[in-house]
């Protein structure tokens, strides 16, 4: 949440969204994150999404770009 509020995503807080969900998935996310108030919680997930850092799919797309013939110091 540090990140999301460094980067500006938290300081301006206007929008409303609303939508239906699984009461059993909204509380095994809160007792996960500890979060207790369902607004902290969407906060928290849309937080995680938008500063996500695609590590996985870099890595998939990086997958035979390095020369075999590289020596790694092993």
């Amino acid at each position: 949440m540090l990140a999301a509020e460094r980067s500006g995503l938290l300081s301006e807080k206007v929008s409303r969204i609303g939508g239906r969900v699984s009461p059993a998935l909204v509380r095994q996310a809160k007792h996960q994150t500890g979060i207790e108030a369902d607004t902290e919680l969407i906060e928290f997930a849309l937080a995680t999404v938008a500063l996500e850092d695609n590590f996985a799919e870099a890595f998939k797309k990086s997958r035979g770009k390095v020369d075999p013939a590289l020596k790694l110091g092993f």
